[in-house]
């Protein structure tokens, strides 16, 4: 069954070593200077990047908003993927997707790629049109090329 009218889905060349990018991705102290949309911050509170393990963070918008998120890893395979649900703070948001994070070798380059699968095309559109999803994963996925390249 086709996930394509239900999925956000992005996927890019990076000039660094998977084992560098998947650290980038999974380490608080690195995480903060790149997740999010231009202009926006990330402040974590705990991030346990195992099966089970939780990712609470907050995203401060440069309006002033904060965005209050919980990331639960569901598949943690070092430095090949990442599988996770993701919901605001409480289990009670009302849309919540799951997420797939592969980190391919392409020579000295990796070739991320990412999957957020919403359960309904209508929750997809949502995000989609009220939260700008699509152009802040391709603004995000900026930001993490641009810290790659300054080192």
């Amino acid at each position: 069954m086709s996930t394509a009218d239900r999925e956000i889905h992005a996927s890019r060349l990076f000039d660094a070593p998977r084992d560098r990018l998947f650290q980038l991705w999974t380490d608080p102290a690195h995480v903060g200077k790149w997740w999010g949309p231009r202009g926006f911050t990330t402040t974590t509170h705990v991030m346990d990047v195992r099966p089970g393990g939780e990712w609470r963070f907050i995203m401060h918008g440069p309006d002033g908003t904060d965005y209050k998120n919980r990331i639960v890893y569901l598949e943690v395979v070092p430095p090949e993927r990442l599988v996770y649900k993701h919901a605001g703070e409480e289990e009670t948001e009302a849309i919540r997707f799951h997420v797939t994070v592969t980190f391919a070798a392409e020579g000295a380059k990796t070739r991320l790629t990412t999957r957020m699968v919403f359960d309904t095309p209508e929750e997809r559109a949502l995000v989609a049109e009220k939260y700008g999803a699509v152009e802040g994963l391709h603004q995000t996925l900026d930001r993490l090329e641009e810290l790659v390249a300054n080192g």
